[in-house]
């Protein structure tokens, strides 16, 4: 499954689940984001044939984060530009969770390994604004009505 998390038409985040499958390629992001996720399933004997990628200048304004949770449970917490909390998700090993507006927390509920990718360099205390969050009696699960569930699974390719 993949979930699209928004508020007031702007997207937040997108989370594949561990268990979403879908043959061949499927782009998660449009080509507006500065950072394109996919989902592959390649076929055994399958051969992508030998390239690099040409210098290409981008502006990036927004740093967009994905987080590859290997072992482990976290709760996200996520909230709009202005600092409202809008829900929160569990994730677990083998989910993806792409961040691409907003702004986010983290909760380990076990102790959790994940990879993180995002466009750098990192820009020190220059790249993020700190600010207080919501309670752990705050907490709630995502409201339904700042959610869906990508009725295709894919979007088309960049």
């Amino acid at each position: 499954m993949i979930k699209r998390i928004s508020f007031n038409g702007t997207e937040i985040a997108i989370i594949i689940s561990s268990k979403f499958t879908s043959p061949g390629v499927t782009f998660v992001t449009d080509g507006a984001y500065s950072q394109q996720l996919a989902y592959m399933k390649r076929p055994e004997g399958e051969y992508i044939r030998p390239h690099y990628h040409n210098l290409n200048e981008r502006a990036v304004q927004l740093t967009q984060e994905v987080l590859v949770i290997k072992s482990g449970r976290l709760r996200a917490d996520f909230y709009t530009s202005e600092q409202q909390y809008i829900g929160s998700e569990e994730l677990g090993a083998g989910d993806v969770l792409m961040l691409t507006s907003g702004g986010h927390a983290f909760k380990m509920l076990e102790p959790v390994e994940m990879l993180e990718v995002k466009q750098g360099p990192y820009a020190g205390n220059e790249d993020k604004t700190i600010f207080e969050g919501a309670s752990e009696q705050e907490i709630i699960s995502l409201p339904s009505t700042h959610f869906s569930i990508d009725p295709d699974q894919k979007v088309k390719a960049p």
